[in-house]
């Protein structure tokens, strides 16, 4: 997974724009949906915010208030930087966050949830709600053609070809995993769920290890969908 976000940094506005290989994919409503999700993340109220998996920027960008953008890739980083030049964009890993406990009033993250493995869901919740009081998550909405989850292969203009873990959402489904929260988008393509933090019974400690079950890792060549998203 982090070579293939590394390999497709240059290329990967073009999802959001609908240009490259997107160009001719059928997504109705897309393009307004895109807007609608920028304006409701422009919206949210200034605050110290951390953005994890931040990606290229492209909604770091419209944050308000004093921001730290997150991300393993170099690449990435580098195309963020100059982008959301108000916020201090920092290469490092998203579980364990690199910050303080309570460090940052929202964490926010947009497509990287729906790509975390069972073992590290919890983990990654835990340690945003750690560091953060609230979290904000965007994510790839669940229509009724899609599957929860799938095992996806996707093409860069490379050619070269990468193998993805990709979940898909309902409003519902992504707020009962945060356990709990308001519903901020909720629409074809896109869901957002803002939760806070709680106190949590028992707490218990992060997993040993954040690989996924053998059952999961190893996913049958038929059970791979040619696909690609964020």
């Amino acid at each position: 997974m982090r070579a293939y976000y590394e390999r497709r940094a240059a290329e990967y506005d073009d999802w959001w724009r609908g240009t490259g290989l997107f160009a001719e994919r059928e997504r109705p409503g897309w393009s307004e949906e895109v807007r609608e999700v920028i304006d409701g993340m422009r919206a949210l109220s200034p605050a110290r915010v951390l953005d994890v998996a931040c990606g290229t920027g492209f909604l770091t960008r419209h944050l308000r208030g004093d921001v730290v953008a997150l991300d393993q890739s170099p690449r990435m980083v580098a195309i963020a930087s100059p982008r959301a030049p108000a916020a201090r964009v920092v290469r490092g890993d998203a579980v364990p966050l690199p910050f303080a406990d309570g460090e940052f009033e929202r964490v926010f993250t947009s497509h990287f949830y729906g790509h975390l493995l069972p073992p590290e869901r919890a983990w990654f919740v835990a340690e945003a709600l750690r560091v953060g009081a609230e979290l904000v998550v965007v994510d790839s909405a669940r229509r009724p053609d899609t599957p929860a989850e799938q095992w996806q292969v996707r093409r860069l203009n490379d050619g070269s070809r990468h193998r993805v873990y990709k979940r898909f959402f309902t409003p519902e489904e992504l707020a009962a995993e945060l356990g709990g929260g308001s519903v901020l988008h909720a629409g074809r393509w896109f869901v957002a769920i803002a939760a806070c933090r709680r106190r949590r019974a028992a707490a218990a400690g992060p997993p040993q290890s954040p690989a996924a079950p053998a059952t999961m890792l190893a996913a049958p060549a038929h059970a791979m969908i040619p696909s690609i998203s964020g």
